[in-house]
């Protein structure tokens, strides 16, 4: 259950980045409820998680998700580049998460 609570930790705290993006677009505070919900979700969720799971597993996949999964947005939603080196370093990003998975 740990495991399903880091996940969607992780995952919130990709809508809570969109809601930054939101506020430096200016979309007002439709966007400061999505940042301050999301990422309250995803602390409480961390916090649930790491009663089970190693700190540092847990806190490196909690910010994997995050990193990969903001990233990713940003090449979807927003149009950030999608070089080949930038895809390499989020496979090696999962990768490591993958690897922390099986070795916790």
């Amino acid at each position: 259950m740990a495991w399903l609570a880091l996940v969607i930790a992780g995952s919130s705290e990709i809508f809570g980045v969109i809601g930054i993006k939101g506020l430096t677009m200016g979309k007002g505070w439709k966007a400061l409820l999505l940042c301050a919900v999301s990422f309250g979700f995803s602390f409480t969720l961390l916090s649930y998680a790491m009663q089970t799971l190693p700190i540092g597993t847990a806190y490196a996949v909690w910010t994997g998700i995050g990193t990969v999964g903001s990233t990713l947005t940003g090449m979807f939603l927003y149009g950030e580049p999608r070089e080949w080196k930038r895809l390499l370093f989020i496979a090696m990003i999962l990768g490591a998460a993958v690897g922390l998975k099986l070795v916790s």
